[in-house]
């Protein structure tokens, strides 16, 4: 007797625990509700004996067991308390209520059913058929997928659908041949944006050539056909993402166009997507029509994805149109890394139309990332140099003075040969001296850069100062260096004092090459048929291992027959006479 009390009142005491959770959290609705009059009521209910009492109550009083009818002394003072507060604590036609839903719960776990509850409501799957489905996708099988799902007679719903494209290690062909199966005319299951969504995720995630076109056939038959569906853009977007990732532009591109068929406005990624792909093939012609269109909208990625763009522009050799997208970030302050800038500033160096350009994203560069900056500022300095704008590179030189980043020999040597070549030979001493101010010592490219300037005017003199200033700081120099002076005395026929500096090599660590020998050979062949010391030259030659060439061994040859035959010819002459 005291175990059936027992038994009720715990199967009491969870029914009010949940009618009491349910109170504060739903005050709108109850929770102990009988099952659906089509379901069939159960047959094993948890306790038959107290189930059955209370099923004939019809006063609301909680019954009692025979035995306690039979023999009323067996309740004892406890027990009859006992039973009040099961009275008290819940009416029976609640308690009938609760344990019917209990048992109907139980009922369709053990049927393998389970409840999925959503804001559109309770949703049931067939967990013994979404196991055996998935057991299937998963596995190599033969013959026809289609036919097989014919004969599992499916219960489909969005939720089953759901469930199988949110799985994961199944083949990209396997989902989208179920999905084509289940969206097929007259079945329960309704194609919806959340499904085709659900659909491209688990697709894009593996790369192949194969599963992607079909997935794109699927999704643009889907557009074209299925009014009520919308193809949302983050769809889209893997879509193009994934045919970047295989090398698709072609297919990038139609995806890109079928935009506006879909009804779906491009947003910044999409842009990034597509022109990632047409970059990857070299197609920057197209990737530039996408790039103005993404200009016109003013959707930009983000600085990092911006950055890369720049770069694969400027990668194709479209330094001003990848300008054009860094002054549209800048005006969104967005900036771009500083490799992305930096090579923005070299590929605008390239062309001399683009220099004053890239001297204006210098002003852009502050702070730390000027501090470093010495490569793109030596770019735009030799640059602005080459297009013979040295006024503007010495400004640029003195801003770097002022504020970083600190210049260094290659930005002084540039100046100056900028203005040696230009013959303004005063104002490139005065940089060298400002060189030397800044604690920087010239180097030998420096004095012959300024030689070579003097050499060029015909000032041998000049020049053989700064040669002398030149030993004294560096106890080797360059072979540029005298073989510039060398071409210089060749030049005037001052042959005595090439034939001294060619000497002096030596003494300084450089070693005479061929075009030295070769120029000095050639100048005293042409010039003053001296054939005797062009032959000592080539003797010299010989003993270091150099070789002369063909021609110029054929001219000294020629100028001493020459030279032989017209001797004998004077002494002939003067024999006669």
């Amino acid at each position: 007797m005291w175990r059936s009390v027992v038994a009720a009142r715990a199967s009491l005491s969870r029914c009010s625990a949940r009618k009491l959770s349910f109170t504060n959290t739903h005050t709108s609705k109850t929770l102990l509700q009988s099952p659906p009059p089509s379901l069939p009521r159960p047959t094993k209910p948890q306790n038959p004996r107290f189930f059955s009492q209370l099923s004939q109550s019809s006063n609301g009083d909680v019954p009692v067991s025979p035995d306690a009818e039979e023999s009323p002394e067996s309740f004892g003072e406890n027990d009859s308390a006992l039973a009040n507060d099961l009275q008290d604590s819940v009416s029976s036609d609640e308690i009938s209520s609760a344990l019917l839903n209990e048992q109907f719960s139980v009922s369709n776990e053990e049927n393998g059913d389970t409840r999925m509850e959503n804001e559109e409501g309770v949703r049931e799957i067939n967990v013994e058929q979404l196991e055996n489905l998935l057991s299937i996708l998963q596995s190599s099988f033969d013959g026809s997928l289609e036919s097989i799902l014919e004969e599992m007679n499916l219960d489909l719903n969005e939720e089953f659908v759901l469930r199988v494209l949110e799985t994961p290690n199944i083949l990209g062909e396997n989902l989208i041949s179920f999905f084509k199966w289940a969206s097929k005319e007259g079945s329960e299951f309704k194609v919806t944006s959340r499904a085709v969504d659900a659909l491209v995720q688990s697709v894009c995630c593996n790369l192949r050539k194969k599963d992607a076109y079909a997935l794109w056939d699927l999704v643009k038959d889907i557009g074209e056909k299925e009014k009520n569906v919308i193809i949302t853009v983050e769809s889209l977007n893997e879509l193009i993402g994934l045919c970047s990732k295989l090398g698709k532009a072609k297919a990038a591109m139609e995806i890109f166009n079928k935009f506006e068929d879909f009804y779906c406005e491009p947003n910044a990624d999409t842009y990034y997507f597509t022109i990632d792909a047409l970059c990857r093939r070299s197609f920057f012609d197209w990737a530039l029509s996408i790039s103005e269109k993404m200009i016109d909208s003013g959707k930009l990625p983000d600085a990092e994805k911006v950055g890369k763009i720049i770069s694969w522009f400027c990668k194709g050799k479209k330094a001003k149109d990848a300008y054009l997208i860094y002054t549209l970030a800048k005006e969104k302050e967005l900036y771009p890394p500083g490799c992305s800038i930096n090579f923005l500033i070299s590929s605008l160096c390239r062309e001399d139309d683009n220099v004053k350009l890239a001297l204006e994203i210098l002003d852009d560069i502050s702070g730390k990332e000027r501090k470093y900056a010495i490569k793109p500022f030596s770019v735009v300095i030799r640059g602005l140099c080459r297009t013979k704008d040295v006024k503007e590179a010495k400004n640029l030189l003195l801003k770097m003075i002022a504020s970083g980043p600190p210049p260094g020999n290659a930005v002084f040597n540039s100046v100056i040969h900028g203005f040696a070549k230009a013959g303004d030979m005063g104002e490139a001493l005065d940089i060298m001296k400002l060189m030397g101010k800044r604690g920087l010592k010239p180097d030998v490219y420096t004095y012959t850069v300024i030689i070579s300037a003097y050499v060029n005017g015909g000032q041998m003199d000049e020049a053989c100062k700064i040669l002398s200033q030149a030993k004294r700081k560096h106890s080797q120099l360059s072979p540029v260096t005298y073989h510039t002076l060398i071409r210089g005395y060749c030049k005037l026929e001052e042959f005595d004092k090439a034939l001294k500096l060619l000497a002096e090599m030596k003494d300084h660590g450089v070693q005479a090459n061929t075009d030295e020998y070769n120029k000095l050979i050639q100048s005293l062949c042409l010039k003053a048929l001296d054939w005797e010391t062009a032959e000592k030259l080539l003797e010299e030659m010989k003993e270091k291992g150099l070789h002369l060439n063909g021609i110029t061994r054929g001219l000294i040859t020629a100028v001493k027959e020459l030279v032989i035959e017209e001797v004998e010819a004077a002494k002939t002459s003067s024999i006669e006479a």
